[in-house]
């Protein structure tokens, strides 16, 4: 099945070189391109792609507002932010608008596209190092809020270590590690999380984590 994207980046070179590369892969194309979020949203209201590649800053609607909109509803596009880490204040936001995972512009294309596989396949970008240090430079900054953790009162004990080890970043392998069960039996934990906490996907798993006080900042 060919996955369908639509790139969003107000820079004409870095749609051009994800276009180039796409070109030559057999399994993504590109159906459309935005320069701004309020066309990004419109393109994935007309062409329901399987993923709106989205930069942040842009003039007129951010990338945080079109992900929120472009996200809403059953369904829906997913989406993968492409960012710079050293100067990007946003991802936080972008992660709690609905966003499925996200990228830095210096990544090798080929690692790009299968970020693009991995979400389209309904997974998220929590596992690479470059991610763990993203999600704790933004999601460990003090929140507005209280912890959210009446939101967890549903969940059983091993259910918490669960989640605890999620927002570590660790994947379904190394959860199974630390808890001395199967693989098979992690990814069964994690279905359950998704489904009690109504999470949609490991990205938001995170979130929850880091606001209910389960992680540590120091972690």
């Amino acid at each position: 099945m060919t996955i369908r994207v639509v790139l969003t980046d107000d820079q004409p070179l870095v749609r051009a070189a994800l276009q180039m590369v796409i070109t030559d892969t057999a399994d993504i194309e590109v159906v459309g391109e935005a320069e701004d979020g309020a066309e990004a949203v419109r393109l994935a209201e007309e062409l329901a792609p399987d993923v709106v590649v989205m930069d942040l800053r842009m003039p007129g609607m951010d990338g945080i507002e079109a992900t929120r909109l472009i996200t809403t509803g059953t369904g829906s596009p997913r989406v993968v932010v492409l960012t710079t880490f050293d100067d990007d204040d946003y991802v936080y936001g972008a992660l709690n608008a609905g966003a499925s995972g996200f990228l830095v512009k210096d990544m090798a294309l080929d690692d790009i596209l299968a970020a693009i596989r991995i979400v389209a396949a309904g997974d998220a970008l929590i596992a690479p190092a470059v991610t763990r240090r993203l999600i704790k430079e933004f999601i460990t900054r003090p929140a507005a809020s209280p912890p959210r953790r009446s939101e967890l009162d549903g969940i059983t004990a091993r259910e918490r270590e669960v989640l605890t080890l999620v927002g570590r970043g660790l994947s379904n392998t190394e959860i199974a590690g630390e808890l001395s069960i199967s693989s098979a039996t992690a990814k069964t934990y994690l279905t359950r999380l998704l489904a009690k906490l109504n999470a949609r996907d490991r990205v938001q798993l995170v979130i929850l984590a880091y606001e209910a006080g389960l992680v540590a900042t120091s972690q």
